[in-house]
Formats: C-alpha cells, structure tokens, sequence
C-alpha cells in the first residue's frame, strides 16, 4: 500500500525493502558504492508497489550537476529557430539529456533576464542561438550572467556570425576569472561569406537591377548577410542604390512593410534579395498582392532554406544551411570536455541552392 499521507518518500521505499536509507538510495543510483543484488531487487519492488520515483532533478542540483540542456531561441515560432532547436534535442535524446527552451527575441534585457532564470536549473550547457544588437555595451551583463552559468558547471555555446565584440574582451577575462576559462564557445555561421555567394550566383544568371530586404541593421544576422551580398554586388561592379537596400523588422511582416515601400514608389526591381527565407516568403506575398509573379515579373532569393519552403510556389532560391546539424554541433561542443577557453568549431558555410524563383534573366553579348 502507498503511504496515506502523500507520494510515497525515500524513508517508506527503504521501511518496505527493510534496508537502511543509505542503502535504498545507493540501490536507486544516489551513489556509485555496490549494493548487494538481493538488497537491490528488494529496494526497486518496494518502489514500484510504492509508486516511488526519484526525483533526478534535487539529486543533480544538490550535486552540482544536472542533465538538462537550456537552448535560447530568439523566437519558436520561426522555422529558423525551430530546426536549431529541434538539433539540439535530437543530439540530447542520445546522450539522455534533457532541453529546455527560453524564448527571448533579440532584447539584451529580456537575453539577459532568461539566462538568470535558467542558473537556478544549473544546466549542463547553454546554447544561444539568437541573433545580437550591434552595440558592445549590451553584451556587458549578459556576459556576467553566462560567466555564473559556467562558473556552476555548465558550458556555454554561441551559435554566431561574429564572436562577441572585441570591446568586450576585458568583461569576458574578468567574468571567467574565477572559471579558469577565457571565454565561450563559438559555432561561427559565416552569414556575409553565403550572402556573397547567392550575389555571386545572381549576377552570374543575368540579374542587375537589385533591391534587399536588409531586416533590422542594428542585429548582428541581418547586418552580416546584407553586407555579404552588398560587398559582393560591387566587387561586380554593381552598386545597389541606398533606396533599394531597405531596413525593417526582422521578420516577415516587416518584409511585407519594407517592400511595399518600395513598390508605392513606382520602382520594381528584377530581383529581390531577403536576409531570410521568412522574409522572402512575405515578399512573395507582397508581390502577388500587387498582381507581380514571383520568379517570372520578380526574382527572389532568401537565406537559411528552411522546411516550409517544401510548400512555396515557386519554389524559393536560398542559401542553404543545415540548421538541424548546426544544433547538433552547437551541443557537441559545449560537451566538448577537451575544449578550452574560446573554443571554436568548424565554422558553417552556407550552400546556394537555385530554384525557380530565380529563372535568370537572358541578356545581350554586352549586357
């Protein structure tokens, strides 16, 4: 029978096997000392008609360890997101961890706030996969909250175009100095290096007349790709006048926003380049709402190739990066036990990958 009193305890298991408490923790995995098999087996039938559980959360914490993986996301509900994290639970099914997700948006304050809340459940490792602000200064604090997270057992990854600013070096020493660390761990996504790849391989079908959707300059992932495609345009000898590179939310809604901007103008551009797949999705949407069809009046082009594009006609060119493997990584190394310091991975390199929204255009022998 179990107790009347509430969920069976630790003291009723050990009182129903007749064994002391030691033993009956031991033989429910609380130590590594042996225990005989007799008592064992006495011990996991009292628990089972007892309906006893050990609760694996207090035993970790009280160790200083537990099995959880804390992966912060900018925002669930985008796809980019989504398959990151999606990586990481994966990879942490095998290794019998467990994942939580905190949703934060780009907001260092809120970025910030999540990372205290998660130092409560000492978690094994920490993967930030949100883009950043561009400013120093807001990485300051975030950088003492990941440094506790780490000075408690855990280990943090980045998931990043760039490393954090080197303004911040003096904050990160400081922060790991009781660590013995220098700094976090780093998967790089090489964001400008694909960028300039897609403007490669537009020029290269016969596009000039560019317009991109930039998103928010001021985040890090944006910032980094329109720069990628812009440096690669004039390297080609084509200059995107400042009107046609047009900032907004990064998100498809400010996609929409920012190209019909663009269209009330009278101007149409012969190709459309998204800093993401989101965005370019809305700017599809856009154009049909202006009776323009993608890929054959309009190209377009996004970056990141994630799964809904299955379902997008026509379909999307994109550069395309393997997000669940980039989860993946991102835990592998944070787990890496003869990583040190700031270590960094292999870095990812995204894939250009054409499809029908970007025909090509045919132009003349001296076009």
């Amino acid at each position: 029978m179990k107790p009347e009193d509430g969920p069976a305890k630790l003291a009723d298991v050990a009182q129903r096997a007749g064994v002391s408490l030691s033993t009956a923790s031991r033989a429910l995995g609380g130590s590594t000392r042996p225990v005989r098999p007799e008592s064992r087996d006495r011990v996991l039938r009292a628990a089972r008609e007892l309906g006893y559980s050990v609760n694996a959360q207090a035993r970790a914490v009280a160790k200083g360890t537990t099995n959880t993986v804390a992966v912060v996301v900018g925002d669930l509900a985008d796809p980019y997101f989504s398959a990151i994290a999606s990586g990481v639970i994966d990879a942490s099914r095998e290794r019998g961890l467990v994942v939580t997700i905190s949703t934060s948006g780009p907001d260092p304050k809120r970025v910030t706030a999540a990372i205290r809340a998660l130092q409560g459940q000492r978690p094994r490792a920490v993967i930030m996969t949100g883009t950043r602000y561009r400013n120093p200064e807001s990485d300051s604090e975030l950088i003492t909250e990941l440094a506790a997270v780490e000075r408690i057992g855990g280990r943090v990854c980045f998931v990043a175009s760039t490393p954090l600013a080197a303004e911040t070096r003096s904050a990160r020493t400081a922060a790991h100095r009781d660590t013995g660390g220098g700094g976090f761990r780093m998967l790089q996504v090489r964001n400008r290096d694909g960028a300039a790849k897609m403007a490669d391989a537009l020029v290269d079908l016969g596009y000039r007349d560019f317009c991109v959707l930039a998103g928010d300059p001021d985040l890090v992932t944006p910032s980094e790709r329109t720069a990628g495609f812009v440096g690669r345009l004039r390297r080609r000898g084509i200059e995107a006048p400042e009107c046609r590179i047009v900032t907004s939310p990064f998100s498809r809604e400010g996609a929409i926003a920012a190209l019909q901007r663009v269209l009330r103008t009278g101007d149409r551009p012969d190709c459309i380049f998204a800093v993401s797949d989101v965005m370019a999705v809305g700017a599809m949407t856009t154009l049909r709402e202006w009776e323009l069809m993608p890929g054959t009046d309009v190209a377009v082009a996004g970056f990141d190739d994630i799964a809904m594009l299955q379902d997008v006609t026509p379909s999307l060119s994109t550069v395309a990066l393997p997000l669940a493997e980039i989860g993946a990584r991102a835990l592998e190394l944070a787990l890496d036990e003869s990583a040190e310091g700031e270590a960094l991975a292999s870095p990812v390199i995204g894939r250009v990958v054409l499809r029908d929204s970007t025909p090509g255009r045919q132009r003349s022998p001296g076009g």
